[in-house]
């Protein structure tokens, strides 16, 4: 498997490390979850989001959701099931898992719902005012003269 070095990123860049962790993460590919639980990312509005994860047989207090430093972690890990019970056939998948999403700045989560073997997280993108475009009066040379003979 070939690897790209990006240690000249960390090198010439001054605030960009979470984002050469997160391109160095994606290039060495998750392989620890192989595909479990599946799940959609989906964009329901301009800024809206909403992540679904097939989690069939997890009750909702056999979930927990955190974010932290910019990254949803999804853990699911099953109770103590004391029943003896004889599979001629399993096929529903019931094993622990932990799944991460990057988050982009200023996205946060908003909510979490369990519904019918589907966990919905809501995510909204909300820029700060201070990074929202602004329009910047242009005043002509008469005008900053009037300006400051009326001071």
């Amino acid at each position: 498997m070939n690897t790209i070095d990006l240690t000249p990123l960390y090198r010439s860049s001054v605030g960009f490390d979470r984002l050469a962790s997160m391109l160095d993460n994606a290039l060495r590919g998750d392989t620890s979850t192989g595909g479990y639980p599946p799940y959609n990312i989906e964009a329901t509005g301009e800024n809206q989001y909403c992540i679904t994860i097939a989690v069939a047989g997890f009750e909702e207090e056999e979930l927990d959701l955190q974010v932290e430093r910019g990254v949803l972690t999804v853990r699911g890990k099953k109770a103590q099931d004391d029943t003896e019970r004889k599979y001629l056939y399993q096929g529903i998948a019931a094993r622990a898992f932990e799944r991460k999403f990057n988050l982009a700045e200023h996205v946060e989560v908003t909510d979490a719902e369990l519904r019918n073997g589907l966990l919905n997280i809501h995510l909204v993108k909300e820029i700060p005012e201070a990074m929202k475009a602004r329009s910047i009066a242009i005043k002509t040379t008469e005008r900053v003269l009037e300006d400051k003979s009326s001071s």
